[in-house]
């Protein structure tokens, strides 16, 4: 039976986390391998081990959570596999930090020790992010939950390098890398944030030898020229023809070097001269591999000039950067200095400059993994929704470059690679090496470096299903369904999954990538930590509830385009939810002796009924098609309007009548077993959004099961649509807020009753309205007559017409005229000259030549809303006179 006793307001606190630890507590989430059932699998992109909720995170988790309660209600056998990532840059930094405030740093512990303060770190706060997903109402196995670092992950990352090591796709070798000089280790193109910043660009003259005459070259980063080796010019730029071949004398250093002829040379862009320092730039350094050109490093991984940098050892090097200008202006080489705004690469997780630096390090060869990874997109094994992002996707892997795996840090996955100190061999391998295989010695050191993180990442849809193990998970849920992620995020981690899937699991990881944008601040920015525009979700989640949160985060959201944040769409999604309350407390309440097990007889469903029930089949085929098409958005929308414009604003006010049994026993049954239907449905619908909400009312209702998780999605049901019955409804509907608008605009007091004419001379639509009249009375106040003509004058009288109906409210008696007739030629007034004022900015030349246009198009904005203001209140009170 029906349990009336729902509070009289909702507490969304109370109720999610009574609603989660149930949740949890009975396993709901988790899935089991099960053949008979149709499997339905997400891989959540797994968060830092460091982080902690922000709102690209609560956009994609929601978007995750939206579709697997919506398969699993559909009968899927859903599985959410839920897990962190180790973060080698930044869990290492946070544990640094802590160990500096106690005086020592990581080589005072040594490796072994330190690592042991990195897992007791992780132990104590690296839950939290969990933690907080959990408060957003994700529905993740638990049970399942991995770490990228944990036995099996890192079972996977051993076997994964061993393969392609001796595959030859992993490789060792001395290139340009981005160094990090604070994080002391190097990064990947990827993770390098260009970022236009104001500098210089600094115009040298390099000499001939033995002439008089000199080549310009324009330098962003005149610290680097103490490295430079030789200068190139395009080989068909006619001003340097006689040059090339000839040799330049390097200023300060006084290093010969030669002029070289190469395509990379842009003419146009400065002087057409450009500096070559291998050792210091990665466009370089292939110039230099093209030319046989030596390298010369002059700084150092912390950002101090060394002693190939001659007098200016010892120097950071942006004070370095200093000294040479001096130095460049004093003996007469600087030419020039031009203000330039260029793109400066920072380090994703410290911010700071990167030096691109020439090292030693670990390389996969990414052409042969790529090539596999480009024809899956292109012949469609894999979609990526919106499909515009196919594009940038395979822009950018048919022009990809060798990826750096190593990184200088202790926190990670140890490169698996000995070596011998007695003979230099290299041994890979996934278990420890203590005898070298060449010479037999026992004396061997495994490489220091670790993994970049993106490598165990890479293997996450399959490696978190038991991968390299042939597991019952894997032949279960592998592929996966979907991938849903950042539009951010597709080069650091999406690709990298496809090309390791491929070559490991001979599939592709999942069929569709879902790409949502980034959450903005109301002005559109980014939100970042330096704006200090962020906002908190779990704040938010205290203040609104997760139900809130998500369904403001998903309404107006259209896939790959970025969402602005604006409180006051989060207090309209609260509204919505205490709308739902009420309408649901209401139906509760005249609920109470109500039993689905009578039958009800279909020929006693009023209009009214036979309306909704065929408004509810359209709601859910037009929620389940958008959800199955990326349309998440959409189809919170289309709920929205169901809900609140339909169910609330028209069904509950139709059906009290009937409810209270003001039309007998066999009606109040009838209206009863309807409302109960429908609302259990609608929240069944909005359950993938509003988790815990719909649980919670859910649960007062008659119902089947532990948890609405379960319950079956609503079907549409094409002998329940009623076209006649819409039809009928909507003219008696718009009647209705016509005679509503009518008293609104002429300020007619709630409690005074109107009368209405109703003048038809349409047959079909006159029977609608006598068989509806009611409906109308009673929703707008009013006593109606419906009239084929007006015998006589109805004097002082509000009109509209709607769908061939004129109708007349006769203001006599409702409102003092005169009175009515002073306020709105009172507030005609005001508007007139607010108006007049605005129109004559807008005819001021001087205000049009000098205003933003922004400024402008507000002001316009005006003109148009006190016009339209204008014209209302004149045919009001043409009417009143």
């Amino acid at each position: 039976m029906t349990k009336a006793d729902i509070p009289t307001t909702y507490n969304p606190r109370e109720v999610e986390d009574k609603w989660y630890q149930y949740w949890e507590e009975n396993h709901l989430f988790h899935a089991e391998v099960n053949p008979k059932q149709k499997p339905f699998c997400i891989v959540m992109p797994p968060p830092n081990v460091t982080g902690q909720l922000h709102m690209g995170h609560a956009l994609d988790n929601t978007l995750q959570d939206i579709l697997i309660r919506f398969r699993r209600m559909q009968g899927y056998n859903t599985l959410w596999v839920p897990g962190t990532d180790h973060a080698g840059i930044a869990t290492q930094a946070r544990v640094e930090e802590q160990l500096s405030k106690e005086g020592l740093n990581k080589y005072d512990l040594g490796r072994e020790k330190f690592l042991e303060r990195v897992w007791a770190w992780k132990e104590q706060y690296g839950g939290r992010i969990t933690h907080q997903l959990r408060r957003l109402g994700s529905s993740c196995d638990w049970d399942r939950e991995r770490f990228t670092m944990d036995d099996g992950c890192s079972a996977a990352v051993r076997e994964v390098f061993i393969r392609l090591y001796e595959k030859g796709l992993i490789y060792r070798g001395n290139y340009i890398t981005n160094w990090c000089p604070k994080c002391h280790t190097t990064i990947s193109d990827i993770e390098v944030e260009h970022l236009d910043k104001p500098g210089q660009l600094y115009h040298i003259k390099y000499p001939v030898k033995d002439g008089e005459e000199y080549m310009i070259v324009a330098t962003t980063r005149p610290e680097t020229m103490l490295g430079d080796v030789a200068v190139a010019v395009h080989p068909e730029d006619e001003r340097y023809q006689d040059l090339i071949g000839k040799t330049l004398i390097l200023p300060l250093v006084n290093r010969e070097m030669p002029v070289i002829a190469d395509e990379y040379v842009d003419p146009s862009f400065g002087t057409g001269v450009v500096k070559i320092t291998p050792a210091h730039d990665p466009n370089d350094f292939e110039v230099g591999q093209r030319h046989n050109l030596p390298s010369v490093q002059v700084i150092n991984k912390d950002g101090v000039m060394n002693e190939a940098a001659g007098s200016y050892r010892g120097l950071d090097r942006w004070e370095c950067r200093k000294k040479i200008i001096k130095d460049l202006h004093t003996q007469g080489y600087l030419v020039k200095t031009d203000d330039h705004e260029h793109a400066v690469g920072h380090c994703y997780r410290c911010n700071t400059v990167i030096e691109p630096m020439l090292s030693k390090q670990w390389f996969v060869r990414m052409k042969p993994l790529a090539e596999p990874a480009i024809e899956a997109v292109k012949d469609g094994r894999i979609n990526f929704i919106p499909e515009r992002f196919t594009k940038i996707y395979l822009n950018w892997m048919e022009n990809i470059r060798d990826w750096c795996i190593s990184r200088q840090l202790w926190w990670g996955h140890r490169i698996p690679v000995w070596y011998c100190q007695d003979c230099d061999e290299a041994i890979a391998s996934k278990e420890p090496v203590t005898r070298c295989s060449k010479c037999g010695s026992h004396n061997l050191e495994q490489d220091p470096d670790v993994l970049d993180t993106w490598f165990s990442s890479a293997l996450w849809p399959f490696s978190t299903l038991g991968w390299p193990e042939k597991t019952p998970e894997l032949e279960h849920f592998y592929p996966t369904s979907v991938l849903v992620t950042g539009r951010d995020i597709i080069f650091f981690w999406v690709a990298r999954m496809i090309f390791s899937s491929l070559a490991f699991m001979e599939e592709v990881p999942f069929k569709e990538v879902f790409i949502h944008g980034l959450v903005l601040d109301a002005l559109g920015r980014k939100m970042s930590k330096s704006l200090g525009n962020g906002v908190d979700p779990i704040d938010v989640i205290e203040s609104h509830g997760a139900d809130s949160l998500r369904f403001m985060l998903i309404t107006g959201n259209t896939p790959g385009n970025d969402l602005r944040f604006h409180f006051e769409r989060l207090d309209g999604a609260r509204n919505f939810a205490n709308k739902l309350w009420n309408a649901s407390r209401f139906s509760l309440m005249n609920l109470t002796d109500y039993n689905p097990r009578v039958a009800v007889n279909p020929g006693d469903y009023s209009l009214a009924d036979r309306w909704i029930i065929s408004r509810f089949q359209y709601a859910a085929r037009g929620v389940t098609k958008n959800l199955e098409a990326y349309e998440l958005g959409e189809a919170a929308r289309s709920l929205y309007e169901f809900i609140w414009g339909e169910f609330c604003d028209w069904y509950i006010e139709l059906v009290k009548p009937r409810v209270y049994g003001k039309e007998g026993e066999r009606a109040r049954a009838a209206a009863q077993h309807v409302l109960a239907s429908v609302l259990k449905g609608t929240l069944e619908l909005l359950h993938p959004f509003m988790p815990f909400i719909t649980e919670e009312i859910w649960h007062h209702l008659p119902h089947e099961g532990k948890t609405i998780m379960y319950a079956s999605w609503p079907s549409y049901n094409q002998e329940l649509v009623d076209t006649e019955a819409e039809k009928q409804m909507e003219v008696l509907m718009e009647v209705t807020k016509e005679i509503r608008h009518i008293r609104s605009e002429m300020n007619v007091p709630p409690s005074k009753q109107a009368e209405a004419v109703l003048l038809v001379e349409d047959a079909g639509v006159q029977e609608i309205l006598n068989k509806g009249a009611h409906y109308i009375e009673n929703l707008a106040r009013c006593k109606v007559q419906i009239v084929n003509n007006l015998k006589e004058e109805l004097g002082q009288a509000a009109h509209a017409v709607t769908h061939g109906v004129e109708i007349y409210v006769p203001l006599k008696g409702l409102i003092d005229i005169d009175k009515e007739i002073a306020r709105l030629e009172k507030e005609l007034k005001t508007v007139s000259k607010d108006l007049a004022k605005v129109q004559g900015k807008l005819k001021n030349p001087g205000f049009l030549a000098k205003a933003p246009a922004d400024v402008i198009e507000k002001e316009r904005g005006k003109e148009a809303e006190l016009s339209a203001k204008e014209k209302a209140l004149t045919e009001r009170l043409a009417v009143l006179k």
